[in-house]
């Protein structure tokens, strides 16, 4: 079990969410299997459908996933990714519903409490980057008029300062664009720093400097909170935080592969 259920957040309409662990070397007809019979099942059984029918928005979602956890390289434009979103959700604070497997325990060990200090300072500094280069690029854009792009780079710039701020912390997240006053604040204990925040995406008037503005703020707390530190002194994984994953969409079977859904 994943997402709120698992950190026991879970509140009436929440989703119910969960992943199936296969191995690496499972057959590709044996992911179908799995796929079909839970799409029978969906379609079928009564709990399931007397769950979904508790609320709108609530569904049951079912992420299959073999456990290898790939960084991937952003070219010009890329980020945020779901790499340590994935890794968080999958295995740091996923439940499992009966006992822990073999392949479970020892894909946690591989990456908890966090993975290794060269991939750590070579995606820190590929974010950081990335973040900084879309910062760079809004007074551009409002230079164009091009006033919506422009907040849609601030958007991308704030997630990617997220995304940095956990890696520099050495602390797997939940998501970058919900649950963010519990992260930051509590799992990062960071209160003063999150009263920041929402300030950052809060715009008046769009058609104005203001976005400008913003990027500068966001700049400046790019270089204040993801500086690259030496080894030891950021904060490590915290203990005892929760868990979350992207609903698949309504209408379809709520089994995916890829990057957790988090709710």
């Amino acid at each position: 079990m994943v997402n709120s259920c698992a950190r026991g957040r879970a509140v009436a309409g929440s989703d119910l969410d969960l992943a199936v662990l296969i191995m690496p070397t499972a057959a590709r007809e044996e992911v179908q299997s799995l796929t079909a019979l839970w799409q029978e099942s969906m379609a079928t059984h009564p709990l399931i459908h007397r769950f979904r029918s508790t609320g709108r928005f609530t569904q049951v979602h079912v992420d299959v996933f073999d456990g290898r956890m790939v960084p991937t390289v952003w070219d010009d434009g890329g980020g945020p990714d779901s790499f340590e979103v994935e890794i968080g959700n999958r295995l740091a604070y996923a439940s499992p519903l009966h006992e822990a497997g073999a392949y479970f325990r020892q894909l946690r060990s591989q990456w908890l409490p966090y993975y290794g200090e060269d991939l750590r300072a070579s995606r820190l500094a590929m974010v950081r980057e990335e973040c900084a280069r879309d910062l760079e690029a809004i007074p551009f854009y409002l230079n164009r008029g091009l006033y919506f792009q422009a907040f849609d780079r601030l958007y991308k710039a704030f997630q990617e300062f997220l995304q940095a701020l956990f890696v520099a912390r050495r602390t797997y997240p939940l998501a970058y664009n919900k649950w963010i006053r519990e992260q930051v604040t509590e799992w990062l204990s960071l209160p003063k720093l999150y009263e920041q925040l929402p300030p950052i995406l809060s715009v008046r008037n769009i058609e104005s400097p203001e976005l400008g503005e913003k990027a500068d703020a966001l700049r400046t707390l790019l270089e204040r909170w993801t500086r690259p530190e030496p080894h030891g002194h950021e904060t490590a994984q915290p203990s005892a935080p929760p868990n979350g994953g992207p609903a698949a969409p309504p209408g379809n079977s709520g089994v995916t592969e890829g990057p957790p859904s988090v709710s």
